[in-house]
């Protein structure tokens, strides 16, 4: 695999398809990790729907997962900043499952 290529100005030259570009909608994340990884699964949950299906699963080194966490947080506070606040989920709970090790929700 070859490394991305940089234009003189340290920045990436990034090709996004027309077919990645349409997106996936997902309204669950569930997240876990071992010693050496992290995977994201974004799920779409339907009502009604006993079964729900992975839509993209993601692996990240764990210093890839951690700026994947500060870009998030900075990005929300750009977002609230310019539309106001996002409103906290309510105490419903997605249900748990996975993959053998620590999971989280999103």
């Amino acid at each position: 695999m070859t490394p991305p290529q940089q234009n003189p100005e340290g920045a990436i030259d990034v090709e996004l398809s027309e077919e990645i570009a349409e997106g996936v909608y997902a309204n669950l994340a569930m997240i876990a990790h071992s010693n050496s990884e992290f995977i994201l699964d974004f799920i779409r949950l339907m009502p009604g729907v006993p079964k729900a299906k992975v839509k993209a699963r993601i692996i990240l080194t764990p210093e890839h997962a951690k700026r994947l966490l500060e870009a998030l947080r900075e990005n929300i506070s750009r977002f609230e900043e310019a539309y106001g606040g996002i409103n906290e989920p309510n105490e419903f709970r997605f249900p748990t499952g996975g993959f053998g090790g620590p999971v989280g929700q999103a």
